[in-house]
């Protein structure tokens, strides 16, 4: 049982890591619901500079991280875009796993640990 779970999460983990890590260099660049609302009021021109007009758009401002090595989905330092995005949501996927694992594992050995104390205070009553 625990071979046949032992795959299931590698494979999963391999799946994520390949959307991560391919499919992701081919999102799109075009601006999602969110940007489109936020642009909603104000004209542009050609290099995507406000001109004109009234938009939530105008508030933006730089993210506190905007210089991070992981900052605007890739990794600072390597000149080639897929690669970078690719890199990037690797990492992601690993470092999500590894936070999720370790909770998993933190929770299953306290339930183990209050298991043992339940029986072992069960059996002394006795």
């Amino acid at each position: 049982m625990k071979k046949r779970l032992g795959w299931f999460i590698a494979g999963g983990l391999l799946v994520a890591a390949l959307l991560a890590g391919v499919v992701s260099s081919f999102a799109s660049s075009s601006p999602d619901g969110l940007d489109a609302t936020a642009r909603q009021g104000c004209t542009f021109d050609a290099d995507d500079n406000i001109t004109g007009g009234t938009c939530m758009l105008q508030q933006e401002q730089d993210h506190q991280l905007k210089d991070s090595p992981l900052a605007d989905y890739g990794i600072k330092g390597i000149d080639n875009e897929f690669l970078s995005t690719g890199l990037s949501g690797v990492l992601g996927v690993a470092v999500t796993f590894a936070i999720g694992g370790g909770v998993f594992w933190l929770v299953r050995r306290r339930g183990h640990h209050e298991q043992k104390s339940d029986s072992a205070a069960g059996s002394a009553s006795a």
